[in-house]
């Protein structure tokens, strides 16, 4: 299990069967090996498909403005956290 995922699910899927929801479990594994499918094909025609050919990708500056600014804003959240902690520990 290479991705951090399979863990999460892999721990919620073990308390549903020991709390006797197997059928909940059983549709929730049916679904993500569904979903691991299509990511898995997105991931083979990445690295595995030849490309069709070069492609320029040209953003409009609106786009490229709201990309910076979400970044910046990740960025800013990331080294600062702590204001963002006490604030959701007082919503409780």
């Amino acid at each position: 299990p290479p991705f951090i995922g399979f863990y999460s699910k892999f721990f919620i899927l073990q308390q549903v069967i020991s709390a006797g929801f197997v059928t909940v479990a059983i549709i929730a594994v049916v679904f993500a090996v569904i979903s691991a499918y299509y990511y898995l094909q997105i991931i083979k025609s990445m690295y595995f498909n030849e490309p069709e050919g070069e492609i320029s990708i040209v953003a409009p500056m609106d786009m490229k403005l709201v990309l910076s600014i979400n970044a910046i804003l990740i960025l800013v959240v990331g080294i600062f956290p702590d204001f963002w902690m006490k604030l959701a520990l007082s919503l409780f």
